[in-house]
């Protein structure tokens, strides 16, 4: 990853942020702690920044935040001739620039996840290619060269990078046990372990692979039916909450504001709605998220 890539909630490029916050560094330290895994996730995403380093630029945004958000509802207040509001300010200005701090140093682990799941979508397709060519006849060198080219995505990027090295001299289990170390996808990881040591022990390396992809094939199909099988009750979630609850609710709320004389505004409707959207938005993006890796 570059540099110079942005991050969410991150006010300046990582490079500009990485020196502006070393000031904050006492705080990095102790707050670097409280993510263990973080200097390993940023390694995962090819991100050459130590992890105390980053937590000092989550420091950053915090300050940054709290800065901005504290003056600009100081300001509206003011404008708006709203008394006492200094203490909600500060409030709020701690929890949104809290959660910008938080979102930083959790960001990383997002990337790795959405690295995983394109390492594997790709990974079935992959072996099999690699399985083809090393069938035919083709070096393990020339069979890895293949399937870099051959457009897999972020797997044919690793695998470039581990063809890189053994060009330089690397020892082909060397950078083969090297690029499974750096991956976070355990599938990818057992598959090239499998090999490395089918290279190690002089075992048929075509058998390897085949075993390789039949127990991808498998898992991939559990993943499958797993999903299935979570998609009923989250159907019936949804029916519940996004469509019974809402339409019972407001029926309930009428029949009771008609004895009680609480009265029913359009805000109400509106609020309700927005309550609606917000829902089915966030249930729609829950459901993606558990969604297999998997090209079907």
């Amino acid at each position: 990853m570059k540099m110079k890539r942005s991050i969410p909630f991150l006010p300046l490029p990582l490079e500009k942020a990485l020196e502006v916050s070393g000031v904050f560094q006492p705080i990095g330290n102790k707050l670097v702690s409280l993510f263990p895994s973080l200097d390993l996730d940023l390694r995962r995403i090819d991100l050459d920044v130590r992890a105390r380093e980053y937590a000092n630029v989550a420091v950053f945004a915090w300050l940054f935040w709290f800065v901005i958000m504290f003056f600009t509802m100081v300001t509206v207040s003011k404008i708006a001739g709203v008394e006492r509001f200094f203490s909600i300010s500060i409030l709020v200005s701690l929890t949104i620039s809290t959660f910008a701090m938080f979102y930083v140093l959790v960001y990383p682990s997002f990337l790795v996840k959405k690295k995983v799941k394109k390492l594997e979508r790709d990974l079935l397709f992959a072996m099999r290619h690699l399985y083809i060519q090393i069938k035919s006849g083709v070096p393990l060198f020339e069979s890895l060269v293949s399937v870099a080219k051959s457009g897999y995505g972020v797997l044919s990027k690793e695998i470039e990078l581990c063809v890189k090295k053994i060009s330089t001299g690397w020892p082909e289990t060397r950078a083969l046990e090297e690029m499974a170390i750096r991956n976070p996808s355990l599938l990818f990881r057992r598959a090239v372990w499998q090999i490395t040591n089918s290279i190690r022990t002089g075992t048929d390396l075509g058998d390897t692979l085949s075993s390789i992809v039949e127990t991808i094939a498998v898992e991939q199909k559990i993943a499958i039916r797993r999903y299935g099988s979570q998609l009923n009750p989250m159907v019936m979630m949804y029916m519940m909450l996004g469509v019974i609850v809402p339409s019972l609710g407001i029926t309930f709320l009428m029949i009771i504001s008609s004895f009680t004389g609480l009265p029913i505004t359009k805000d109400t409707f509106i609020l309700i709605l927005i309550f609606l959207v917000v829902f089915q938005f966030n249930f729609l993006g829950f459901i993606k998220s558990r969604r297999p890796a998997v090209e079907i």
